[in-house]
């Protein structure tokens, strides 16, 4: 062998181990790419399953409100209905009541007036 066939099969060789570490290289770079896409898949699934999660509680959370604001209303409205019904406001038209009301009030007025003249 001659001193430049040595010099072409280090040369060879020189280019091809430049040509490995290129490749090496480009193999890295896959690799941490292919691995970046994992990482936000998964992290794009997982946001959506918190998100769908948090749908999924705030439904539950709207109907308990719903039916807690249902529940406060009919006990107001029960409690409203039965002020009206010992005022007697839901048997009569209230202009009537009041009406009724206030002659009792001058009725009594008038008998309390004669009691303190007779005295």
């Amino acid at each position: 062998m001659t001193t430049t066939d040595t010099i072409k099969g280090k040369i060879n060789e020189a280019e091809d181990m430049a040509r490995k570490i290129w490749l090496a290289g480009l193999g890295a770079y896959g690799k941490s790419v292919e691995e970046a896409q994992g990482r936000y898949e998964k992290l794009s699934e997982d946001a959506n399953k918190m998100f769908d999660d948090l749908v999924i509680k705030g439904e539950t959370l709207e109907d308990d409100a719903r039916s807690k604001f249902k529940s406060t209303t009919n006990d107001v409205e029960n409690r409203v209905t039965d002020v009206r019904k010992k005022l007697g406001l839901d048997t009569d038209p209230a202009d009537h009541r009041i009406e009724e009301l206030s002659a009792k009030i001058d009725a009594l007025t008038e008998a309390v007036a004669k009691l303190a003249a007779n005295k």
